[in-house]
This record gives structure tokens, sequence and C-alpha cells, in this order.
């Protein structure tokens, strides 16, 4: 129940505010419904004809903007989708644990279970791990095989 003012409004009682909800507009209803005739699109011109209008982006015959914008680069598209996972995230496994991309992706290191995964070396290493990632950094191997640890490059 909701309380309006005074008295107890109940869900089965609930209605729209009145003037919220307006009535479907119907077109070419003769001259006394306000929309007969031109049924509201005026006389003549482009946007009274079928199919009349302009499409998306047309700026009325000035140069459009994506026109307008200077081109720069290009975009691989065999370009290779990298995870990163730093050695500080690392510390939530156990020591002796082998970690793979599969058990980064359980949990929720990386975002996608078929991610090539590299290992970079921000933060610290304090327990010997047996890490399986597809790349690795020098300063991430070197920390890792320091703690007693090694990486497996697959």
């Amino acid at each position: 129940m909701r309380r309006k003012g005074s008295e107890m409004t109940k869900l089965h009682d609930l209605k729209p505010t009145p003037g919220a909800r307006t009535g479907k507009k119907r077109k070419g209803r003769g001259i006394g419904s306000g929309l007969g005739k031109t049924a509201g699109k005026g006389h003549k011109g482009q946007r009274a004809r079928s199919g009349g209008g302009t499409r998306p982006g047309f700026e009325g015959g000035q140069m459009p903007l994506t026109r307008r914008i200077p081109k720069r680069g290009f975009t691989n598209i065999f370009r290779e989708k990298i995870d990163i996972v730093n050695i500080r995230d690392l510390l939530r496994f156990p020591e002796g644990a082998v970690v793979t991309p599969d058990l980064l992706y359980d949990e929720g290191l990386v975002k996608r279970r078929d991610a090539k995964i590299k290992l970079l070396g921000k933060g610290d290493m304090d327990r010997p791990l047996t890490i399986k990632v597809h790349q690795v950094s020098k300063g991430a191997a070197e920390k890792v095989s320091a703690a007693g640890g090694k990486v497996e490059v697959i």
C-alpha cells in the first residue's frame, strides 16, 4: 500500500495521472477531427510526399559532419587482443598452485575464456607459483623465478 496524503491507496486502485496517457492520433478521418485532408503534413513539399523526408545525417546539402572530419590511421582487423594480468593479482593463489588461463578466468582476472594472456611485473611475488600464460614481460619472469616459481609460455 502507498500513503497518499492522509488516505491509503491500494495497488488495485492505482491509475495514471489525468492527461498522462493520451489517445492515438487518428489521421485522415474528416476535416472536423483536425487531422483530416492533409493529415497534419501541410501542403505539398518534400515531407508531405509518401516516402518523403531526408535520410539520417542529411544536413540540407551542407557537407556532412562525417565527411568534414579529417581521417587518420587505420584499424588493423587482424590485431590480437591480449588481456593483462599483473603479479600482484596472483597473490590470491596458494603456494605451489598451477595458474592456468582457465583458472584466471574462473577467478575473474580475465574477461574472456579464450583470451591470450600477458603477465606483467607490477607488484611483488612472495610465493612459488607455476604460471602458464601466452606472453610474459622480462621483469615479471625475473620476479617469479626469484620467488622460486616458474613461468611456462603456452
